[in-house]
């Protein structure tokens, strides 16, 4: 498996190592190993931290770019209505829509960069 199809997999909310789709059984509820190949998504206590700085990532992104679009479209007098409206509604909702996103991309990450901690879920071959 190579690491830009395994990420390209975790980009799109699938397994890392088979693509497979069926992760979550709601938006936030990710299931605990793949049902098609067993892979293991929190392989040990805090596995998800890079998750967090992932999905912290894209919201600050997205928080930073938003500012600068924002003052450099109404500079001199800037709307700080907007500009704090604006930041508030991507705080709230960039972090809850890239939250599944963020879970797998950080799976396919982990993967690659530890791929011998990873093994079949028992009864697997």
């Amino acid at each position: 498996m190579g690491a830009p199809r395994a990420l390209l997999r975790g980009l799109l909310r699938r397994c890392p190592r088979c693509g497979e789709k069926r992760l979550f059984r709601r938006w936030f509820r990710l299931v605990e190993r793949c049902p098609r190949c067993g892979l293991k998504f929190e392989r040990e206590a805090g596995a998800f931290l890079g998750s967090l700085v992932l999905n912290y990532g894209v919201t600050a992104g997205l928080e930073i770019a938003y500012l600068v679009i924002v003052l450099v479209l109404t500079l001199p007098h800037p709307n700080v209505f907007a500009l704090t409206a604006g930041a508030v509604g991507i705080a709230i909702v960039v972090p809850l829509l890239a939250y599944p996103f963020a879970k797998t991309t950080w799976t396919a990450i982990d993967l690659i960069l530890h791929p011998e901690q990873d093994g079949p879920a028992p009864g697997r071959p």
